[in-house]
């Protein structure tokens, strides 16, 4: 199912992204907006990236990614911009941003009307931020201002208007540049730019040839959160392969006499409830969480406590069997009990269905094991389980 998009005309569109590009090439910053054979490009470092090209007639692609808005991989359920997308795209271009969860949108325009793939949970795609500059007049206007040194009683708005009328009537000159960017700003970079771009008398937009739809390609079936779930909804049924219980450890020791020190009731009776892997590390809260002591730094028992269940980690590992992922530790003043579990996602740990192990870190965690001690799970960590051929 496909949805219309509202933006301007491709031709409009284009004379006002390669306007803004000779301008801000004009100051040294072309790398923001800029054109080149291939079409259109904004970079926008911590925000996203956008790419336009024109192609024959009036047909032409816009597509890109926000990275606040990227919902193509975290969507549930998982969604395919290209599902249903025309033969004519680009697709040696999209095809393997698409595979590599690097697209956000793709939008084109054919028959006198922008189209995308209709999306199956609403949600913004974060186009509209990427192009605001380019979306109307009056907004390509006040971005082409910002480009211009203190105004010094000069009327910005006027010559930034005029600089983008000439573009329109691809009658861009010298003049019209420097009028709004100043004796200080590269005018012949400037001026190349705009004839890259088509603006300048004698000149025309780059186009590209339509492309050839691929006869198979990786399509997700599942989002990131979909496939998170795959794999703690296989833990929380698996069973804990049975292993040699490790040996007593002044690690062990010292993490208990932590807790005991830090019982909430100041009779030893203290709850640890903890995952660890090799590079992430959280707590939750058990019957009788740790107490912070009066006057101690905010946030210190909680590193101190990471540090203990890292060296306890690391002192019972064994390259054979592998670490634990999960660990429960119960005290009291003279009596501890312990529940380690390296294979399986316990019934203690309370599961969000938001958050849970990383797993790229479960991959190396696993890879790290011998093969007879990997729980029956650890297929579904492969990445290619989220796709499927299409």
């Amino acid at each position: 199912m496909l949805t219309d998009v509202d933006l301007p005309a491709p031709g409009l569109l284009w004379t006002r992204w390669a306007t803004l590009s000779a301008a801000m090439t004009g100051i040294d910053r072309g790398e923001q907006w800029s054109v080149d054979e291939r079409g259109a490009r904004r970079d926008a470092p911590g925000l996203g990236w956008a790419r336009f090209a024109l192609l024959d007639g009036r047909r032409a692609v816009l597509y890109g990614a926000h990275r606040d808005h990227h919902a193509t991989v975290t969507t549930d359920p998982a969604a395919d911009p290209l599902t249903g997308a025309p033969d004519w795209l680009p697709w040696a271009d999209l095809t393997p941003l698409a595979e590599n969860d690097e697209l956000g949108f793709v939008i084109w325009h054919e028959s006198g009307r922008w189209s995308r793939v209709r999306y199956r949970q609403p949600y913004d795609d974060g186009m509209a931020e990427l192009l605001a500059p380019l979306l109307s007049e009056e907004q390509t206007v006040t971005a082409l201002r910002a480009t211009a040194p203190p105004a010094e009683l000069r009327p910005l708005r006027d010559i930034a208007a005029e600089l983008l009328y000439a573009a329109i009537r691809g009658e861009v000159d010298a003049e019209h540049l420097d009028a709004l960017l100043g004796d200080d700003a590269n005018i012949d970079a400037a001026l190349t730019a705009a004839a890259r771009g088509g603006l300048v008398p004698g000149t025309r937009p780059p186009r590209i040839e339509p492309g050839r739809r691929p006869p198979m390609r990786r399509v997700r079936r599942l989002s990131q959160g979909e496939h998170d779930r795959l794999v703690w909804a296989a833990m929380q049924e698996a069973a804990e392969v049975r292993r040699p219980p490790p040996p007593d450890t002044v690690e062990l020791g010292a993490l208990v006499r932590w807790l005991q020190e830090h019982a909430p009731g100041g009779d030893g009776r203290c709850s640890l409830l903890a995952y660890a892997d090799a590079t992430s590390f959280s707590a939750q809260p058990g019957e009788h969480p740790p107490a912070d002591p009066p006057g101690e730094e905010r946030y210190a028992g909680f590193r101190r406590l990471t540090e203990l269940v890292r060296a306890l980690r690391r002192a019972e590992s064994d390259p054979r069997y592998g670490r634990w992922l999960f660990l429960r530790v119960e005290t009291s003043a003279t009596d501890v009990r312990i529940e380690r579990c390296y294979d399986s996602w316990p019934s203690w740990w309370h599961d969000d269905g938001v958050s849970g192990p990383w797993r790229t870190n479960l991959q190396e965690e696993m890879e790290a094991r011998g093969r007879q001690w990997r729980p029956s799970w650890t297929p579904l960590l492969d990445p290619e389980v989220a796709y499927r051929p299409g």
